[in-house]
């Protein structure tokens, strides 16, 4: 069966709340065929994500930039699930299969930093976005909910197939 991995940072409210909404929109009831597995960024491991057919990732921004945990996830297996890195040690565009991926980034004043760095880190992946990015900005409204529910319905229905 296709398996969808969500791999989230979620220390506040507003992340928890997007990230249930995901894995909620995911889960749909008209959504058949696909496995969804849901990991904290610090326990995701490079089996989790080799066997994966497509990922959302979730963070907050801090700092302009995405969480340590994440930045953790990606530091600790880029290699290892198909990284590629140029000769000078910098990361290359990769190429080869294409696995889908969505993201969604909550920051209180900007989120500019957090998705402009974790977009430069799966640009040297194997995987391609297949869904616009969800920024939350502030308070998180109905409006948000709706639209990470439809992230999450978006990424299981093209895992499925």
């Amino acid at each position: 069966m296709p398996t969808l991995l969500v791999v989230h940072h979620s220390p506040t409210a507003s992340v928890q709340r997007l990230t249930d909404a995901v894995v909620a929109g995911a889960g749909d009831d008209a959504i058949e065929g696909v496995d969804v597995i849901v990991k904290p960024a610090l326990t995701a491991t490079a089996d989790d994500v080799l066997a994966a057919d497509g990922y959302l990732l979730g963070t907050p921004a801090n700092f302009g930039y995405m969480s340590g945990a994440l930045k953790h996830f990606f530091d600790s297996l880029f290699l290892e699930i198909g990284g590629s890195l140029s000769d000078d040690g910098s990361a290359t565009t990769a190429a080869g299969g294409k696995r889908p991926f969505g993201l969604y980034v909550h920051g209180r004043y900007d989120t500019t930093g957090a998705v402009r760095s974790v977009l430069s880190i799966v640009g040297a992946l194997s995987w391609r976005q297949a869904a616009g990015t969800l920024e939350v900005l502030g308070d998180v409204g109905e409006a948000d909910l709706e639209r990470a529910y439809e992230l999450g319905g978006t990424l299981a229905a093209l895992v499925a197939g």
